[in-house]
């Protein structure tokens, strides 16, 4: 009763011309407000107030299990929310005192929090890169040590690979469970270890090579799926191609760290100074690490006026149900095999790029080791700017209306025909300079997929991005792994890079096809 009597007196107060027993209420000009003092129901008069000028009211609306709601506005241009219910009245302004706490909040805070969340993911992304890199420039002396032919050393390249397509599905079905953060510090920990034993087991014997290469790959296979994760659970949807931009440019400057300072480690240190270094940046970085949270609505750090905003720049939630998805039903879709060509096609021009690309200089141009990584290491520094124009480039297109399946064929027809055109081009290529241009042209257009399949991971299937990420990445690793070796049975046969160059462009091309078939932005399951 007391509530519905408070409700009817504040509906009769609002209409009222006379007088307002609300200091927000608006009254006629020659009314005057009512100064109230709270109490344990309410609030009641206790004086009265000359000469202030009304605030017109907006709309007025009743909720009838908890009392009344009263929006007003613009006094002077400031806007005011009043909340009145049976229990009291709950008075928020916007300007008012808790205003200025959360602005001294923002002031002292400086950087928004999924800002350094995602600054944190592009260092981890760039170490897990750089810790692959290593082993391709090492790879070099190694193979002079101990008498590697080309095909054997293809198989120590794509060593990495074996375990790497065992923990991808693994690895994203836990990330769906337990969240990303403590798979990926997991994942870190072990990675780095393994980088530290490399050059151990590389003196100790070819099998201790091969079995530590395995176990950096396993360990590395939880860092993609954990990304994505991450990223979308702390930014809004018209984010978030940006976000993975920013981190997948961490990645791609992680090949530049590694092919700069590997060499420079080598005949400064020897063969463990590279492995020492990224190793143990590694550690360091997980020492920074433990304040992020799996969800935003987790941490202790993030302000009110963020996590709002991260929340409602949502559509569907990608928290999982804790049901595990018949991979059966994954498979059944043509918009997850879209994903997985792509993956496929992906992974496939990449990494015979990223494992090659220092032999390739060095056996059809004949330049050094130290002048190779400077061919190789600028294609990557230009994929990391692209990434993340690619990225702006979505979310702008996003924001404008255009439908996201659109967005994501047009960002992956970029990503795979530039590359196919690029790498036909190297057929007809005299010097290294050119090979440079054109493969610096082939990885920056290549980084637009990031904004294609990558994000259309979590557009399809938000509740098993992980899982659906890990399987697509095995598709993606197992191509990897025959493209890999797959080249040094053709350098070695044929001589030449050329014919299997024009093998991966008729990919890219077969692929873009497919993609804009079948590919959807949608949720399907």
């Amino acid at each position: 009763m007391a509530a519905q009597t408070s409700a009817k007196s504040l509906l009769h107060l609002s209409s009222s011309s006379s007088s307002s027993s609300c200091p927000c209420f608006g009254t006629s000009k020659q009314s005057n407000l009512i100064k109230l003092r709270k109490t344990q129901v309410g609030f009641e008069p206790r004086g009265l107030t000359q000469h202030t000028k009304p605030i017109k009211v907006e709309s007025l609306s009743l909720n009838h299990k908890s009392g009344i709601r009263v929006v007003v506005v613009e006094e002077r241009k400031k806007r005011w929310e009043v909340k009145c219910t049976a229990e009291g009245i709950e008075r928020g302004v916007l300007m008012g005192r808790r205003g200025r706490d959360e602005a001294v909040a923002a002031a002292k805070g400086l950087v928004p929090e999924r800002f350094k969340v995602v600054a944190l993911m592009a260092c981890v992304m760039c170490l897990c890169n750089a810790d692959r890199v290593v082993m391709s420039v090492a790879v070099v002396p190694l193979a002079t040590k101990f008498g590697w032919t080309n095909s054997f050393l293809g198989i120590v390249q794509s060593s990495f690979l074996w375990g790497y397509i065992c923990s991808s599905v693994v690895g994203g079905a836990l990330v769906d469970k337990y969240g990303g953060k403590r798979v990926l510090a997991t994942g870190v920990a072990l990675w780095s270890l393994a980088t530290l034993l490399t050059p151990w087991a590389a003196n100790h014997s070819t099998t201790s090579l091969l079995a530590i290469r395995a176990f950096f790959g396993l360990a590395e296979g939880v860092a993609l799926p954990a990304m994505g994760i991450i990223l979308s659970r702390w930014f809004p949807n018209h984010e978030r191609a940006s976000a993975v931009g920013i981190s997948m440019a961490g990645f791609h400057l992680g090949n530049v760290a590694g092919l700069l300072l590997t060499p420079i480690m080598l005949s400064s240190i020897g063969l463990t100074g590279p492995f020492i270094l990224f190793a143990s940046l590694g550690l360091l970085w997980l020492s920074t690490w433990t304040q992020v949270t799996n969800d935003p609505q987790e941490s202790q750090f993030i302000s009110k006026s963020e996590l709002r905003l991260i929340q409602d720049g949502k559509t569907d939630s990608s928290v999982s149900d804790g049901k595990f998805p018949p991979i059966r039903l994954l498979l059944s879709k043509l918009p997850t095999w879209a994903i997985i060509l792509a993956n496929i096609t992906n992974n496939w021009g990449y990494f015979v790029l990223l494992s090659w690309m220092p032999v390739y200089f060095k056996t059809v141009f004949n330049v050094n080791l130290k002048q190779a990584a400077w061919f190789s290491a600028v294609p990557w520094g230009t994929m990391a700017l692209s990434g993340y124009v690619a990225g702006a480039t979505s979310d702008y297109l996003i924001k404008a209306g255009i439908n996201l399946t659109l967005v994501r064929k047009i960002m992956q027809s970029i990503g795979f025909i530039g590359p196919g055109v690029s790498l036909l081009c190297l057929n007809f290529v005299n010097t290294p300079v050119h090979a440079s241009v054109f493969i610096t042209i082939a990885l920056s257009l290549s980084s637009f997929s990031q904004a294609g399949f990558l994000l259309n991971i979590q557009d399809i299937a938000p509740q098993y991005a992980g899982l659906l990420h890990g399987i697509s990445n095995s598709f993606g690793t197992l191509a990897a792994i025959v493209s890999t070796i797959g080249t040094g049975f053709f350098v070695q046969w044929l001589g030449s890079f050329q014919a299997f160059l024009t093998v991966t462009a008729g990919l890219y091309f077969m692929s873009t096809i497919f993609w804009n078939l079948f590919a959807t932005g949608e949720r399907v399951f």
